[in-house]
């Protein structure tokens, strides 16, 4: 069966009221932002802070992304857990939702080897009924999966393709050979830097952080790619270069994006984990966000 995913998926921050709970009414406002500029959703990834979320939030996340969709794009959902076990757990209650598939990133803290990362993600697809994505990011697990090891993993037909977050080329380039004729198998590229560079090697879609605070601008790389207008399309990657490079120095992700969701007027709450930005910080967020997006 084809599960194909194509064009933008925006990586969704989750918002928190003033007390640090669920603010589904402004998760709501950010889901129709992203559905106007014509983008899908990926939630409760990087972005979403998944991992200061307990479990029944990311379901609840899910299901609210699931509803205001409504059929209309894309939704995917990340489900990876430490274990075996609780990914499980939780992938079975995320796909009663009708969600389109799920990401499971390569179990974190602990190291693995290749053959325990394919018995894992193999475990965990065999007990799901979504389609479900390989979720490559080794800076923050600490763990990296293989080209041959995706290409092994290709062959099962619940795991229909592989996000790439390692952040470089060489690894998005190696993942695109390493699967290339196979059907149904869909690359999906992580760094916002390498959208255009992306589609034109081959990706199918992009999961895309920096299109929670510039949605249209990111759609646009996608939109005139699938027109034919490759040279537009490196034009509107080039005009985020500046927004991204500025924006990421200051923070990691999750915080910077929402700080400055925060200051364009969009009531996204602080992240929870622990950062704190200084004055000068978020004057610098507000100056980026002045010069690019306002």
């Amino acid at each position: 069966m084809s599960h194909k995913i194509e064009g933008v998926l925006t990586a969704i921050v989750t918002p928190f009221d003033a007390q640090g709970a669920l603010s589904l009414p402004a998760l709501k406002t950010q889901i129709h932002r992203q559905l106007d500029a014509g983008n899908g959703i990926f939630c409760g990834g990087t972005n979403g802070e998944f991992f200061v979320l307990n479990e029944q939030e990311k379901i609840t996340v899910a299901e609210t992304c699931v509803n205001e969709v409504a059929g209309r794009a894309n939704v995917v959902a990340h489900i990876g857990e430490i274990s075996t076990r609780e990914t499980i757990r939780l992938g079975k209650q995320i796909e009663k939702l009708g969600i389109d598939a799920v990401s499971v990133i390569t179990p974190y803290f602990v190291p693995l080897s290749q053959e325990e990362l394919a018995a894992h993600y193999t475990a965990v697809a065999d007990a799901l009924s979504v389609p479900l994505f390989l979720y490559n990011i080794p800076a923050r697990t600490g763990n990296t999966l293989a080209p041959q090891t995706v290409r092994q993993l290709a062959d099962h037909p619940n795991i229909i393709g592989i996000k790439d977050s390692a952040g470089s080329y060489e690894s998005l380039s190696a993942f695109l050979k390493a699967v290339e004729g196979v059907e149904n198998f869909n690359v999906l590229n992580g760094p916002d830097s390498l959208i255009h560079q992306g589609f034109v090697d081959g990706c199918s879609a992009c999961i895309s952080g920096l299109a929670n605070v510039a949605p249209q601008e990111i759609n646009a790389i996608w939109s005139r790619f699938r027109a034919g207008d490759i040279a537009g399309s490196a034009e509107a990657q080039a005009s985020v270069t500046g927004l991204r490079t500025d924006l990421y120095r200051i923070a990691f992700s999750p915080a910077a994006v929402k700080k400055a969701l925060q200051i364009m007027g969009h009531d996204v709450g602080e992240s929870r984990y622990a950062v704190r930005f200084t004055p000068q910080q978020e004057q610098q967020i507000r100056q980026i966000v002045t010069q690019y997006l306002q």
